[in-house]
């Protein structure tokens, strides 16, 4: 059987089944071999799950590999919730109830099963970030097919902060393009299906301004560069770390961990 996560109040006529994609990795390798230990943050992913439950939808999480994903413990911090310790601590205690993290009890599923039970169960797809993704979700095969089936069906796509990154994965060549990156070259690619789509990520702006949480280490590229090199129409907001959500047909993007509530609503709203 799936596991999936559903609200406790009465299931609506109009529910919906949300696919939550998270990485597998628990760092993030750097320049010069420097390790990053990392996962995803606890807003981007708790704000609209919370939100997605609370309104009667099914959620269903899912990794690659199917492991149980790993919280960056810096965004385990009420900065994220508007200095707010209460709703930290709702955010914190939902997740534990979740058993998301949990190597034997997560309800978390491979991206083979989704493929099994049919990527047209799901209604809608979300990805939030932390720096994760940029390890393993740009470049996952199985992660493209899913976004390829979304985008030709033109359901919403959501995505916030380094989640945007996981777009390359459905590049015909996304390991290569990597690489190219990775030494700075000129990216050589075939079509892309989100090319000239307005969009977000987190900004080489804002990169460079969260540098002191890599200690010392250096990002192999950055996210913002990867997607304009791709043809994507990128779109910052005025003020750094202020939220920003750029809605382009059915995908919707968000800038930084602020921009998730922003995200979560603009779901909410695709999904009625």
């Amino acid at each position: 059987m799936l596991a999936v996560v559903t609200a406790s109040a009465a299931f609506s006529a109009n529910a919906a089944h949300v696919l939550v994609v998270l990485s597998d990795e628990a760092q993030l390798e750097l320049k010069k071999g420097h390790i990053f230990k990392t996962g995803f943050y606890l807003n981007e992913l708790m704000q609209p799950t919370k939100m997605l439950l609370d309104a009667g939808h099914t959620v269903t999480f899912a990794t690659p590999k199917g492991k149980a994903p790993t919280l960056d413990e810096s965004s385990n911090n009420a900065m994220y919730f508007n200095q707010d310790e209460k709703a930290l601590k709702q955010y914190a205690d939902l997740l534990h109830d979740l058993k998301l993290t949990s190597a034997q009890d997560s309800p978390v599923v491979s991206l083979s099963r989704i493929e099994q039970i049919g990527v047209g169960q799901f209604d809608a797809i979300y990805i939030p970030g932390g720096h994760a993704p940029m390890q393993d979700l740009l470049k996952d095969k199985q992660l493209g097919k899913v976004l390829k089936a979304f985008h030709k069906a033109g359901k919403p796509t959501a995505l916030v902060c380094h989640g945007p990154i996981a777009l390359m994965s459905t590049l015909p060549n996304a390991s290569e393009v990597v690489g190219q990156l990775e030494q700075g070259k000129p990216v050589k690619t075939g079509e892309w299906i989100y090319k000239n789509y307005r969009m977000t990520v987190i900004s080489n702006q804002e990169e460079e301004q969260a540098k002191a949480l890599l200690k010392g280490g250096e990002m192999k590229f950055y996210p913002q560069t990867a997607l304009q090199s791709l043809g994507g129409k990128y779109q910052s907001n005025a003020t750094a770390w202020t939220p920003n959500v750029v809605v382009d047909r059915e995908l919707i993007t968000g800038q930084n961990p602020a921009s998730a509530v922003l995200v979560g609503k603009t779901l909410l709203e695709k999904l009625k």
